[in-house]
Parts: structure tokens; C-alpha cells; sequence
């Protein structure tokens, strides 16, 4: 897959808007970079498929806005895990 960038690029289009992944979980599903997947579904895939592109486009713009919330909602899970660890060794 590494050696095939247009077909890898519109890969990762249909997988990202399929789904709703973001770069980062797109990524780790294909083992490659961030940078990578930013490369190929921002330059090679405007090249070869603008529609595929605008969907993708779309998808990564939401997910871009809604990154506060999913970072928020990691650190309170991050915390109440803490609390968990803590109420289970005191009894």
C-alpha cells in the first residue's frame, strides 16, 4: 500500500467519509503517518477524484470542529479512571 499513493489516497477518501474518521484513527487503521494520510487526502485526492475530495473535506471540517468536545471527554474519562484506581485501594 505504501508504494501505490493514488490508490492509497482514495482509499483513505472512501474510509474516512464512510466512516467519519478522523486523520489520526485513519491512520492507525492503515499504519501511516498522520502526515501522510493529511498529504495524500488533501493534495493527491484534489487531483484525482474532487468530489470524493469535497466529501472528505466535509467529514475532516467537522471533525475538526467537534475536536474540543472529544478532548474534553477523554480527560474526564482519563479522570474518573484515576478516581476508580483510587476508591479500589483503599478498600
Amino acid at each position: 500500500m505504501k508504494d501505490q499513493p493514488e490508490g492509497r489516497a482514495a482509499m483513505l477518501g472512501r474510509y474516512i467519509t464512510e466512516t467519519g474518521a478522523t486523520v489520526r484513527g485513519a491512520a492507525n487503521k492503515f499504519g501511516i503517518s498522520k502526515s501522510t494520510v493529511h498529504k495524500d487526502v488533501s493534495d493527491r485526492l484534489r487531483r484525482e477524484d474532487p468530489e470524493l475530495y469535497r466529501r472528505v473535506k466535509e467529514v475532516l471540517e467537522k471533525n475538526k470542529q467537534e475536536r474540543h468536545i472529544r478532548g474534553g471527554l477523554a480527560t474526564k474519562r482519563k479522570y474518573a479512571e484515576i478516581a476508580c484506581r483510587r476508591r479500589s485501594s483503599f478498600r
